[in-house]
């Protein structure tokens, strides 16, 4: 399904990824995991169109995302929930899920895709008319995975998602996911938390000052003693 090739780019003269490659099959849940400044949110939003890549390539079902700005990208099917939220926080909840539901294939389905987002976050639906600033963290997270699912992704890029969140509103988030994935949405998500996104995936990445140390099935690698030391402090 997504193919990333050969990836390398940065800020400026800061190089922040050298020559990373992640794919992401059919159906899968699939992490990238590593410390603060690794280069994980440079990757995903190379992904989705918002930064571009010094070399390699994007491919999603055999069509080039490359060079794509980040609208054509979710137009194809691949979309982001980006670190921080992100909301408009002057305007309603319901006018930000609607701002998910922009194009065409997805606005004519915008009145079945809402009532869905509202039955995986029932708090939506109380909060419709509530500004999204005045909402809690957990409250926007939830918003701002709605909006993303207003765009009807085939796949979903989830950039830190349990940043700033209580443990119990982080599980409830990672369900959350889970669930989504088992309506058939891929995933590929970026992660802190080591522990909790390594329990959620199926196969995952390890990536440090830029590179991809570490890859394989995520059960082992959360066995594995090197990263319960390096991430665990165990």
């Amino acid at each position: 399904m997504l193919e990333v090739e050969g990836i390398s780019g940065g800020y400026g003269s800061a190089q922040a990824l050298r020559d990373v490659s992640v794919d992401v099959g059919d159906g899968e849940i699939v992490t990238l995991v590593g410390p603060t400044g690794a280069g994980k949110s440079t990757f995903v939003n190379i992904i989705a169109g918002l930064h571009r890549a010094w070399s390699g390539s994007v491919t999603f079902d055999g069509q080039d995302l490359t060079a794509l700005r980040p609208a054509r990208v979710c137009q194809q099917g691949v979309v982001i929930v980006p670190e921080g939220r992100r909301l408009f926080a002057d305007l309603t909840v319901t006018d930000n899920l609607d701002i998910g539901a922009y194009h065409p294939a997805a606005r004519a389905h915008r009145d079945d895709t809402y009532e869905w987002v509202c039955s995986i976050f029932p708090i939506l639906a109380e909060r419709r008319n509530q500004r999204a600033g005045n909402l809690s963290g957990g409250e926007q997270q939830m918003v701002a995975i709605g909006r993303a699912l207003m765009a009807r992704p085939r796949l979903l890029l989830l950039d830190e998602p349990s940043l700033g969140l209580a443990p119990v509103i982080v599980e409830t988030i990672f369900e959350v996911i889970r669930n989504i994935n088992e309506t058939g949405t891929s995933i590929l998500i970026v992660e802190q938390n080591v522990v909790e996104a390594l329990e959620l995936a199926s196969r995952a990445y390890v990536l440090e000052d830029g590179r991809i140390v570490r890859h394989g099935d995520a059960s082992e690698l959360l066995e594995d003693e090197s990263l319960q030391k390096a991430y665990f402090g165990m």
